[in-house]
């Protein structure tokens, strides 16, 4: 059975590719599971690689989207990425690591805000 969360969560997703691919984004991945996490989407802009973290929130009261992703969730993307950009043979490439905060309520509906470059890996953190 599909909680109403999981179902608010889908619908960010949908809504951050949608805003992906119209802002000239290529797609290529979402969801993507690993043993000791999940990578939201996967993108490519230019010659970059994009980890997308999409978070979906009904308020504010938690903060917007710089309190969305803390520097533990952090460190699991990092790895994640990392694990992603060996598996791929990708490791030369070009990376970074943005998030889309979703915010829907009844009265004003849904709203998306996209941070490029959300935060920065320390090192080598992203060699595998």
């Amino acid at each position: 059975m599909t909680s109403n969360s999981q179902v608010f969560g889908k619908e960010a997703e949908v809504a951050a590719e949608n805003t992906l691919r119209r802002q000239g984004y290529r797609i290529l991945g979402r969801n993507l599971r690993f043993s000791n996490g999940e990578l939201d989407i996967v993108a490519k802009k230019d010659e970059t690689i994009v980890f997308v973290e999409v978070k979906a929130r009904r308020t504010d009261q938690f903060g917007g989207a710089s309190y969305a992703v803390t520097p533990k969730k952090q460190q699991r993307l990092i790895h994640l990425a990392a694990q992603y950009l060996a598996q791929h043979q990708l490791s030369q490439c070009l990376s970074r690591f943005d998030v889309i905060w979703y915010q829907h309520d009844a009265q004003q509906g849904g709203h998306l805000e996209h941070v490029v470059n959300a935060f920065e890996v320390p090192g080598d953190d992203l060699r595998w």
